[in-house]
């Protein structure tokens, strides 16, 4: 009896330091992502440390509580693609206040997705090539930032990018950890760029909300499709491919009271996690699937001690010259892109029409291109761009 509760204990205990390392593992790949998104937006440091340490809080908390009550592998995080989004959004006539008021706005859609449900269906309802193909757009420019560094600071850039490229070979998850710490190096090695946040502890100070039309639909609408169709659609599909039932209303209120919360104080929205609950959800994290949920504990503590150094993680990045933590972005968010464009050229049989090739092939470059009409960003116009040849596609001669 005494070796079968040891061996339970080291198998939890495995479980939970699975969660940890994915939590470090996400942390990593993400924070220098939405960094380089808040800044796009007009957040100053202190802002941007504020918005990190509630995200992250907020994050934990949920993970724990969702994870405990259920005893399923809930993992919670922030969009990539989302920070991405906002990184690339056109100058705000608010500035950062009126980010506030479309994180806001995307935190209340999230929450009716739970609520009502035609609204979750319908949201799933998008064909995913344009869904994917708008993604990518966004990904797009982020990720050239490598090669640019290349060019323009070869010696800062190439060690982070050799560094990266082995780790990709060599063992792919810890590519990111990697890279942060080549960059740290640079770091010392340059010396700082610029000064980072007042105080390594935030003041925490709340952000009063401006709701502009130009935010709510080149921000919040856009913000809202990516998060649901980039994050919190595919992690309900990671949580029931391992076999597991998850509560997809509940997530996607609570998810959204928390991201609610978090945007005053400047945090973009939080959902499901994909890639890291996929970490935590699978065989890896255990080979008792009713015991994974630990893992989830795991990553949620992680959660709760980066939001405690969520001051000293900005100011170390603010340190770094601005074009090296594009570069980081670039690197974490490949993955994302490849998955994306892969997503968007693959339509099903019934989709593979001339035109619904060409909305996708349209969706991905007036998204890419940057352009915005009437203060609104070209993630909205390229979706509705591409929605048109796809709806004509769908509605021609022999449908």
């Amino acid at each position: 009896m005494a070796e079968h509760g040891t061996g339970r204990l080291n198998q939890n205990l495995s479980t939970v330091t699975t969660g940890v390392v994915a939590g470090m593992i996400g942390f990593a790949s993400s924070a220098p992502v939405v960094v380089q998104g808040l800044g796009g937006v007009g957040a100053t440091s202190d802002q941007i440390a504020t918005a990190l340490t509630v995200l992250a809080l907020v994050q934990g908390v949920i993970t724990i509580g969702l994870s405990s009550h259920y005893r399923l592998p809930i993992c919670v995080g922030w969009s990539m693609p989302g920070a991405a989004l906002i990184a690339a959004a056109p100058h705000l006539p608010g500035g950062f206040a009126d980010a506030v008021g479309a994180f806001l706005v995307t935190a209340g859609m999230i929450v009716a997705c739970g609520l009502v449900r035609p609204l979750g269906r319908w949201i799933a309802a998008i064909p995913k090539p344009l869904a994917n193909a708008m993604l990518a757009g966004i990904l797009f420019k982020l990720c050239l930032a490598p090669v640019l560094a290349l060019g323009a600071m070869p010696a800062a850039a190439a060690p982070v990018i050799a560094l990266w490229l082995v780790m990709i070979v060599w063992r792919r998850l810890w590519a990111m950890p990697v890279a942060l710490i080549a960059t740290a190096a640079v770091i010392a090695w340059l010396g700082p760029a610029v000064d980072g946040p007042s105080t390594l502890v935030p003041a925490l100070d709340l952000i009063a909300p401006r709701f502009s039309w130009e935010a709510l639909i080149g921000i919040a609408l856009p913000l809202f499709l990516v998060t649901m169709a980039s994050q919190n659609i595919p992690g309900l599909a990671v949580l029931q491919a391992n076999g597991y039932r998850p509560p997809s209303a509940a997530i996607f209120v609570v998810s959204g009271l928390g991201s609610a919360v978090a945007a005053p104080f400047g945090g973009l929205s939080v959902n499901l996690a994909a890639i890291i609950a996929a970490l935590c959800a699978g065989p890896d994290a255990g080979p008792d699937p009713a015991r994974r949920w630990l893992a989830a504990l795991g990553l949620g503590l992680v959660a709760l001690l980066f939001g405690i150094l969520a001051g000293l993680a900005v100011s170390w990045l603010a340190a770094a010259p601005a074009l090296l933590v594009e570069t980081l972005a670039g690197l974490a968010l490949t993955g994302a892109l490849a998955s994306a464009l892969a997503a968007a050229l693959t339509p099903a049989p019934a989709d593979d029409l001339p035109l619904a090739r060409d909305g996708v092939l349209v969706t991905f470059l007036v998204t890419a291109s940057g352009v915005s009409f009437f203060g609104i960003g070209a993630a909205f116009w390229g979706l509705v761009a591409g929605g048109a040849l796809w709806l004509a596609a769908r509605a021609g001669p022999g449908r």
